[in-house]
């Protein structure tokens, strides 16, 4: 069992105000969220077990983490925060349940969430990272974009004045370190709502993640989840296996331009789900109080191989793949490889995410609890197989549209 591997000490975070305020001003806020209690020698920890590493993660709002290595054969991967303490303000105007911010709001859930939540009402507010080409379209939906960044905690609080409920589906680039976002941001981003009184916090996890130690991302999304139930927060934790969007730039682009398409020698299944429909039953969710304070898995109707998506694919595409089988031993060397560099220990971390996702592993759940729970009839969640051919039929159709009007024209000099 997980839970006998991960030990919470008892301590809460701080204690929120007793009334949202409407418009504090920054700088308070910041100060309020950043103080800490240098007379409490308690704090937060999980301590498990990671072979070949030695990983202590401590953070306050601040969000310091510092590494040591080991050279033993066995090491303790310890995320550990301080406790802060947040001051009761003079009351002000209460937020509506109506107001709430996505983070991550860029990616390929994070858009959903919020085309979702405007289509049903919400006044939403994106966190955005500055960025050369700015998130136009989140404007454009309808939808207020603030700039702030997960890795600089001093941008967090002023986001968060006037809101109710934080969605997180955040999560780092693959160029970053997968703890500057994963980790020190999220315990940031959370002490900053504890200590502001947001009233729901969402957050996105992955299936599994309490299985696997080893693997940095999904021992830093576990950790992240005890941290979540340890604040005090309000909080539903949803753990997803695979989004169907994903395997159209895998897959079936690849296959429609006779391209590579890569895949492993490994039987995981995988139950991949419509992002959209992620997103609908989030909000469900998040209006239904029996909800609050509760892990959910989604997962989609039926898990699914690489070979079996690959397959189905060629049938709806009317041509065959030309598919590269890499090895998982080969995912296994390189991992062994990259661990040896301190310049490489972030493509290690990721490589040992994709050595689980190529392992003999299952990404799915029982749902029928879920749906029960939600009041969703199993019958409205799209499959694969349903999802895939309408993108096909859509995008073969624009191709013979194409294809018919380069024949009908003709050019005269």
């Amino acid at each position: 069992m997980a839970s006998s591997r991960c030990t919470a000490l008892p301590t809460q975070l701080a204690t929120p105000p007793r009334r949202h305020l409407h418009g504090p001003s920054s700088s308070t806020t910041t100060t309020t969220a950043t103080r800490s209690s240098s007379s409490s020698s308690s704090s937060l920890s999980w301590r498990r077990t990671l072979a070949h590493d030695n990983f202590v993660a401590s953070a306050a709002v601040s969000s310091l983490l510092s590494v040591t290595s080991s050279s033993s054969s066995q090491g303790i991967i310890r995320c550990t925060t301080e406790r802060t303490v947040a001051t009761n303000l003079a009351p002000g105007t209460p937020v509506r349940p109506t107001s709430i911010l996505v983070v991550g709001a860029t990616g390929t859930l994070g858009r959903q969430i919020v085309r979702r939540a405007l289509d049903e009402g919400y006044d939403v507010r994106c966190l955005v990272r500055p960025r050369p080409a700015p998130a136009d379209f989140l404007r454009d939906w309808g939808a207020t974009v603030v700039n702030a960044d997960l890795s600089k905690p001093e941008t967090i609080p002023a986001t968060l004045v006037g809101i109710h409920t934080v969605i997180d589906c955040a999560t780092g680039r693959p160029e970053e370190p997968i703890k500057t976002v994963d980790w020190e941001g999220k315990v940031a981003l959370i002490q900053c709502a504890k200590a502001m009184g947001i009233q729901k916090y969402v957050f996105f996890s992955i299936h599994n993640c309490d299985r696997h130690p080893e693997v940095p991302l999904m021992e830093i999304k576990y950790c992240t989840e005890k941290f979540i139930q340890d604040a005090g927060l309000p909080y539903i934790i949803i753990r997803l296996c695979g989004f169907m969007q994903g395997l159209i730039g895998q897959y079936a682009v690849p296959i429609l331009e006779d391209k590579a398409v890569w895949g492993t020698d490994a039987p995981t299944r995988i139950a991949y789900m419509d992002t959209q429909d992620i997103a609908r039953l989030t909000f469900i969710g998040l209006r239904n109080e029996k909800i609050n304070k509760k892990l959910l898995t989604f997962a989609g109707p039926r898990a699914w191989t690489t070979q079996e998506v690959i397959t189905l694919c060629e049938r709806l595409a009317g041509q065959d793949a030309n598919v590269t089988t890499v090895p998982v031993s080969v995912l296994k060397l390189t991992r062994q490889l990259t661990r040896l560099f301190e310049w490489t220990s972030d493509v290690a971390d990721r490589l040992a995410f994709s050595e689980v996702l190529t392992s003999d592993t299952v990404f799915s759940a029982p749902m029928t609890e879920t749906y029960s729970l939600l009041g969703v009839d199993q019958k409205d969640i799209i499959t694969l197989e349903k999802y895939l051919q309408d993108y096909f039929t859509n995008i073969l159709k624009k191709l013979k549209d194409l294809k018919a009007q380069s024949k009908q024209s003709d050019f005269y000099i």
